[in-house]
């Protein structure tokens, strides 16, 4: 009888195979990130705007002024004036922000993300 010694650990395949998926998945983290990072920065414009006082009593111009200026403290650059909603009405304010970001990974595959934030501040 000729005893066999077991094969222990992972063949060549299984790690390049195993590293590549784990380069993939560090992939998207490093370009998924700076998205939600960015949508961040959004999130909290819209709060300091909620946090005016006598911002719901301001013109239309003057609340995108203003939202526009906390964007490019925080350098957000891919949000345009068509993207945001602002209903205005006697005491009563809404901004709506749609937009859209397509980041590129590997030749033709991306990435879509849908952003849609809102605040309302008073009462119709």
């Amino acid at each position: 009888m000729h005893n066999k010694k077991q094969q222990q650990g992972i063949t060549l395949i299984s790690l390049i195979l195993l590293l590549g998926l784990v380069g993939f998945f560090t992939l998207l983290i490093l370009k998924i990130s700076p998205i939600y990072m960015d949508h961040s920065k959004v999130v909290h414009a819209l709060e300091s705007l909620k946090n005016r006082p006598g911002i719901e009593s301001q013109s239309k111009n003057a609340v995108w002024v203003a939202l526009s200026k906390q964007f490019n403290i925080g350098y957000v650059n891919h949000i345009s004036k068509k993207d945001v909603t602002i209903t205005s009405r006697a005491k009563y304010l809404k901004v709506r922000i749609v937009y859209h970001v397509k980041q590129p990974l590997i030749g033709n595959l991306s990435v879509w993300v849908d952003f849609d934030n809102s605040i309302e501040v008073g009462h119709l």
